[in-house]
């Protein structure tokens, strides 16, 4: 005996999945340096009213395969100030952000894809 149908249909399913882990990371780098001074009642104490600093030679330095380089001020060159008025109120402020790596950020993040085919034949006589 051998069936026999007129009609009907099927349906198949199928479902994947991907998951992608990833990890990104920014380097930044300052490839000078910034230096800046403020106050009151103060004045350069160099002969000329000299205000900044001098330059070191440019260093090298390499950090996870990215090579830069980088000019640093001499230290021993930063401005001496000295009070205008003796005996008056005086405010000095004095920022040196040096270069190289200034800031490291890591992003870790997950993306999960879910794929769902559905395929359905009808047939018929």
């Amino acid at each position: 005996m051998v069936p026999q149908f007129r009609s009907g249909s099927s349906t198949q399913s199928s479902t994947s999945q991907s998951v992608i882990n990833e990890t990104i990371t920014s380097h930044q780098y300052n490839s000078g340096f910034s230096y800046s001074a403020s106050g009151h009642n103060i004045e350069s104490a160099d002969l000329n009213g000299y205000i900044n600093p001098s330059t070191i030679a440019s260093e090298t330095q390499t950090v996870n395969g990215v090579q830069f380089s980088w000019t640093s001020p001499s230290l021993e060159a930063v401005p001496r100030w000295k009070i205008k008025e003796a005996g008056q109120s005086f405010s000095l402020v004095e920022s040196l952000q040096g270069a190289g790596l200034a800031n490291v950020t890591t992003i870790n993040r997950t993306i999960t894809t879910t794929t769902t085919t559905e395929t359905t034949s009808v047939f018929g006589q």
